[in-house]
């Protein structure tokens, strides 16, 4: 077995695209290596990825695959042969297999009696299937932008590819990926390891696995994760030397300065502490999405005067007293310009700024900001009524106040100047301006949650605040034909009606979905599109097996709160014997009547008198259904859904001897009608937690 490496050589690329294209890259390789039977399930992959390569290593490749035989089938044998003496029909296709004429066998399939051949078929080495497929493999990686930068070629990725290394233990494979050669020549830092866009000097990898080591040497640490345990460490140590401080954790920038770093290094810098007055999410912001700093706060977590930076270099202390006094004074301009439109805003409270959104565009087909400040506030209004009407308490004046300012800050120059702010710099400002707290958490908390991973607004104002104005943005776009596509979503309703969802499920608002949805004026496109992101949530976010999902969902999913409730108890109980039992035989009730309806066949709507029924099995399943209907009902009603679902199981012995020996499809109309009438009734009665015909036994 053989050890392979392929490594990408580019000019630099987004860091935001990195980790994705390396997991592809991995996936690609993988699937190819198996396809082609190079590999089996012990083999070891490993990806790696800096800004300017990314590569793939597998240990345990087959030199060759294993010789195969394969059977051919060809023309009837009829056809094939007449009187047992072969037509030209059978000499070609024998001259085809590359087998005699006396070694075509006859195959028999469903379709009849057919000619056949066994053939061997030598396997092709590691070397000449890699060379020929490596290159389609990865010039169809995704990429959220691509580039042409040859004239006259077709080929297009992130960035121009640089160099190509790949080998197949100490040996370089013929390979030639958009007009690059393989060789075994890597390059190291950019700046560290003396290299110049004139004048490169190579790093020789003699095989796969000195890959890391050799980069190594070369101040190049190709392990993702190895780079983020040395940023981490780094942040500790230079945050040590101010006493009692401690970097404020942000994974997220974390794996960003992960994927710009090659050999990552971290100074710390101080600024002024008079900008401490600012508040801290401008900080923050300017620190973290402008200069991808880290910030740095007291004991007490609060922003302390420093700042880290992490820097894809290594310098001696006369270099890092350079470089923090140059961060610092980049850092210092940010922050005088975050303070002076922070006092420039405050001139124009948030309250003279409503009219100014009337030339603010929402969307052009629809209107300004102004227009959907007005259909915002319809919208909560509604919601509000729902919820107090639902037993919650809520200061409505609140509410609608922040609704009527949630987007003025489009206006203020700091959202102009930092526009992951708009939100954030409203509810800074509703406060600072005497609105009041719950105008301005709410406002503060409109755009929250933005993913899947993130908390759900603290207050119900600002609860209703987001579902309002993301369930106006999803109906009006709906509205104008701007619904999202495959993968285009410029608008991110997707993102929207997450969100939607995630508040439904997580809050405590006596809402359900549809009453969100019919407060903007529910449609059948919107409502289809909901029960997707449902099904999202319930599969992506919650964890929940894709059958339960669906069990559920056939349902009902309008109480979201419920839903989650259902899949839950359904999880618990679908392990069991008897459960798997009547969800196999609900499945076969549904194929019954599907094919009576089919057949129009009168199914009734009610379970038939026991003197409408003739064997003893079908009586003892209306007597069963009879008595458990209640009890599972009282039990739906408590939301206790676990013991409903228990309960269930427990006519299993009696559906068993139902199908054992009745005959739901009798000759005589009217029996025939009783028993479909039946089986409805305990199908409608026993699916309202679930569809349990979806459950998939393992």
């Amino acid at each position: 077995m053989s050890d392979f490496l392929l490594e990408i050589g580019l000019e630099e690329i987004p860091a935001r695209m990195i980790q994705s294209a390396e997991a592809e890259l991995g996936r690609r390789v993988h699937d190819l290596l198996t396809r082609e039977r190079l590999i089996d399930a012990g083999a070891k992959l490993t990806t790696f990825s800096t800004p300017r390569r990314i590569a793939v290593r597998v240990e345990g490749v087959a030199a060759a695959q294993a010789d195969a035989q394969e059977q051919l089938v060809g023309p009837s044998w009829k056809v094939a042969f007449k009187d047992d003496k072969p037509t030209p029909a059978a000499e070609a296709f024998a001259k085809k297999a590359g087998v005699d004429v006396s070694n075509l066998e006859k195959v028999t399939n469903p379709k009849g009696e057919y000619v056949g051949a066994t053939v061997e078929r030598k396997g092709k080495s590691a070397t000449e299937i890699l060379s020929a497929e490596l290159p389609k493999e990865v010039l169809a990686i995704y990429w959220a932008k691509n580039m042409y930068w040859r004239a006259n070629k077709p080929e297009r990725f992130v960035r121009p590819l640089r160099w190509l290394v790949a080998l197949l233990d100490s040996a370089v494979l013929p390979l030639e990926i958009a007009g690059i050669s393989a060789s075994n020549l890597s390059r190291g830092h950019r700046i560290l390891h003396d290299e110049t866009p004139v004048k490169a000097t190579p790093v020789v990898i003699k095989t796969p696995k000195d890959y890391e080591a050799a980069l190594k040497k070369a101040f190049v640490l190709v392990s993702v994760e190895e780079r983020r345990e040395v940023i981490r460490k780094a942040l500790d140590k230079a945050t040590r030397t101010v006493a009692g401080a401690r970097w404020r954790e942000d994974e997220p920038l974390v794996d960003t300065v992960v994927h710009l770093t090659e050999w990552p290094t971290v100074i710390l810098g101080n600024f002024e502490p008079e900008y401490l007055a600012l508040p801290e999410e401008v900080l923050v912001t300017v620190m973290r999405d402008h200069q991808k700093y880290f910030a740095v706060e007291s004991a007490n977590g609060k922003l302390a005067p420093h700042f880290l930076a992490v820097l894809n270099t290594e310098v001696d202390e006369e270099g890092t007293e350079i470089i923090r006094h140059g961060n610092a004074r980049v850092l210092r301009a940010r922050f005088k310009d975050a303070q002076f439109f922070w006092e420039t805003d405050q001139k124009t409270p948030l309250t003279a700024r409503l009219e100014m959104l009337k030339s603010v565009t929402f969307q052009k087909e629809l209107g300004s900001y102004h227009w959907k400040t007005e259909e915002n506030i319809k919208i909560a209004k509604s919601l509000a009524a729902a919820a107090k009407s639902g037993g919650a308490k809520l200061d409505e004046p609140a509410l609608l106040k922040a609704t009527e300012l949630a987007k003025c800050d489009l206006t203020a120059e700091l959202v102009k100047e930092f526009t992951e702010l708009q939100g954030i710099i409203g509810g800074l400002y509703a406060r600072a301006q005497g609105l009041g707290e719950t105008v301005g958490a709410a406002i503060y908390s409109q755009y929250t949650p933005a993913s899947t991973d993130d908390a759900i607004p603290m207050t119900i104002e600002g609860q209703l605040l987001g579902l309002a104005d993301r369930i106006q943005t999803i109906t009006a776009m709906f509205s104008i034909g701007m619904a999202p596509t495959g993968s285009k979503d410029p608008f991110a309703l997707r993102r929207a009606a997450n969100s939607i969802v995630k508040i439904l499920a997580e809050s405590a608002l006596p809402l359900n979905l549809s009453t969100v949805q019919k407060s903007a004026g529910e449609t059948k496109e919107v409502a289809a599109f909901f029960e997707e992101r449902v099904s999202f949530y319930l599969k992506d976010v919650r964890g929940f097996a894709y059958d339960v999902v669906n069990a559920v969902l056939t349902a009902g999913h309008d109480d979201i709160r419920d839903t989650i409730a259902r899949a839950e108890a359904l999880t618990t109980v679908r392990g069991s014997e008897d459960f798997l039992a009547i969800s196999a035989a609900f499945k076969r009730i549904k194929n019954i009547l599907r094919q009576a309806a089919e057949k129009k066949e009168t199914i009734p709507a009610t379970a038939p008198a026991e003197t409408a029924l003739v064997e003893a099995e079908e009586k003892a399943l209306l007597k069963a259904f009879a008595t458990l209907a209640p009890k599972v009902e009282a039990l739906q009603k408590e939301r206790n859904y676990a013991a409903a679902l228990e309960a269930i199981a427990t006519l299993r012995p009696t559906v068993d001897a139902f199908f054992d020996k009745v005959m739901v499809m009798d000759p005589d109309a009217a029996l025939r009608a009783a028993r479909l009438g039946l089986i409805q009734s305990v199908l409608a009665a026993f699916t309202r937690i679930a569809d349990f015909s979806e459950i998939v036994a393992s």
